[in-house]
């Protein structure tokens, strides 16, 4: 299964580096990643592959959101097939 990561928050030093360790802690691939800088917020997309995971859907959105507020960022993951499903429609 694969999911799009999105990640928002104020633009600081680490939050790339960061982000993307906690997932490979999780046993996550990133497939895809785009970054910008839009004034001072930062914002990131990630396509990322959950075959590898040993938790959950559920057990890694938590997961996440929990890091992201350790962090003052705000962190979502989506099933890429109900991301898809619901801009077809």
């Amino acid at each position: 299964m694969k999911a799009l990561v999105t990640v928002i928050g104020q633009d600081r030093v680490g939050i790339i580096g960061g982000v993307c360790s906690e997932l490979a802690r999780q046993g996550i691939n990133i497939l895809d990643i785009r970054q910008t800088v839009m004034r001072t917020f930062f914002t990131m997309m990630m396509i990322v592959d959950l075959e590898s995971s040993a938790l959950s859907f559920e057990g890694l959105a938590d997961r996440m959101e929990a890091y992201g507020k350790e962090q003052d960022l705000e962190i979502r993951i989506q099933r890429t097939d109900l991301f898809d499903a619901m801009h077809q429609i």
